[in-house]
């Protein structure tokens, strides 16, 4: 369960000395990647990760090309609610949309427990072939409850979040029950892949941003402590991110992260005078500069080295690698942080 305990990757999410700075990239695995299409198949991603052995492959594919430091499960942040039947699928251009939005208590009905070993078993059976195949450390993949809960108000992506703000400043009591029953949702799905072989777990509060700081620590916050809180004892990293969170480091570190994950928003080192000395910071290249080619990447990913240095850093882009870019970047940026001198914390 707590393998590769010396790993590169796992001393850098303790900010212990490592020998070569680590690196992985969220949204890894998927469709800038020729062998995924090729394998992908037909239907949506809830489809493919019901599959255990495509997933299984999808997940081991940029490790093999890339060499990468980390593999992180092929998943997406409604698993666990599609599991226990809440009407959330993923439409093909659009994202999680919600057959009937959450809207009042009767809607709680629908949020029953997470039992992974019936709800989930695909998951299970993906995350125990990885852990056989791997040499490197598996991510276990949940999404964090102010995300997962706007999906299921708004119905769909959003860009203002105004029916979710509206419950929280409206409804505080429903809101602080919907959140309280999806932190349950992830906790149960993290330590299910963790037992069956995760050696870190990463909590994706992508939406966060959209909140303030006051917003964040009143109505959200404590729900993704509590999820924080009941997976210290697995013994393994905790990796909390979100996009456009700089505001929020401070709130984000607090709420019980190993790792601080950062968008390309906030240069690394300003975002490690916001976060508590000892915690690893992940991040930060703009996934747009991968797209834009190896002349865009190269410096930008020198920057960003020389700005992570003196402390845990575990090197990543500010969000998930686009369909567009050229794995061949990817490959040579990998390349690139490997073969950067290290500065250790002192």
């Amino acid at each position: 369960m707590t393998g590769h305990r010396d790993s590169d990757f796992i001393r850098a999410c303790h900010s212990e000395p490592v020998r070569r700075i680590p690196v992985w990239f969220m949204r890894q695995a998927g469709r800038s990647l020729p062998e995924y299409r090729e394998i992908r198949g037909p239907g949506t991603i809830l489809r493919a990760i019901a599959n255990p052995d495509l997933a299984t492959e999808i997940t081991l594919q940029p490790v093999r090309r890339y060499g990468v430091d980390a593999a992180i499960l092929y998943s997406d942040i409604v698993t666990p609610v599609h599991g226990i039947g809440f009407g959330v699928f993923i439409e093909p251009g659009v994202g999680p949309v919600t057959e009937q939005p959450f809207t009042s208590a009767d809607d709680l009905k629908r949020l029953r427990p997470l039992e992974p070993e019936t709800d989930t078993p695909y998951v299970l059976e993906t995350v125990r072939n990885l852990v056989e195949e791997l040499t490197v450390p598996l991510i276990a993949f949940a999404g964090a409850p102010f995300t997962v809960a706007s999906y299921l108000i708004e119905g769909r992506p959003s860009r203002t979040y105004a029916r979710t703000k509206t419950l929280m400043h409206t409804d505080e009591k429903l809101w602080n029950q919907l959140v309280d029953r999806l932190a349950d949702l992830a906790i149960a799905s993290l330590v299910s892949q963790v037992e069956a072989g995760a050696s870190a777990l990463q909590l994706f509060d992508s939406w966060a941003g959209a909140l303030s700081p006051a917003d964040y620590e009143r109505f959200v916050m404590p729900a993704s402590q509590k999820v924080l809180s009941a997976v210290a004892s697995l013994g393994v990293p905790r990796i909390h991110f979100g996009v456009n969170t700089g505001e929020l480091l401070p709130l984000i570190a607090a709420a019980g992260a190993d790792v601080v994950g950062v968008d390309w928003r906030t240069p690394l080192d300003t975002a490690r005078t916001r976060i508590p000395s000892g915690t690893a910071l992940q991040g930060n290249l703009d996934p747009a500069l991968v797209v834009a080619g190896w002349e865009a990447t190269r410096p930008a990913a020198l920057e960003l080295l020389e700005r992570g240095s003196g402390g845990g850093h575990i090197f990543n882009l500010g969000h998930g690698v686009l369909p567009e870019s050229n794995p061949e970047v990817l490959e040579r940026l990998v390349s690139l942080v490997h073969a950067h001198p290290v500065e250790n914390p002192r």
